[in-house]
């Protein structure tokens, strides 16, 4: 299972249903650091420090942070989903695929609405 540090804006039920799928989550709030402004960097920082992947919906910042920077824990990028049970699953499938996180870049995307 992997270790995850998420930022501050991402949704706790989902959160919840991946520690239920035997994911090891810190959230900023848990490690002290919310309504800091820490910048996406030191986020990151702090999480591979941690030998843990960031888990975000703060695509852009962070996908331009693993270019910039592909020595880290691990950046895993979610499209909003209000089916967080969905989400998590994604999120679940997505990781479980991998030996490791370090230094990659996964993208979760919700799946287009048919209609």
């Amino acid at each position: 299972m992997a270790r995850f540090y998420t930022d501050e804006n991402f949704p706790r039920p989902v959160i919840e249903c991946l520690r239920a799928m035997g994911h090891d989550i810190l959230t900023v709030q848990e490690a002290g650091n919310a309504n800091l402004g820490i910048a996406d960097p030191e986020v990151l920082a702090f999480a591979t420090s941690d030998n843990r992947a960031v888990l975000t919906g703060n695509r852009r910042h962070f996908m331009r942070l693993h270019l910039q920077q592909s020595d880290h824990g691990g950046i895993v990028v979610c499209t909003e989903d209000k089916d967080f049970e969905q989400l998590a699953s994604r999120i679940n499938d997505a990781v479980s695929r991998e030996e490791s996180l370090r230094g990659k870049l996964i993208r979760v995307n919700r799946p287009l609405q048919s209609g």
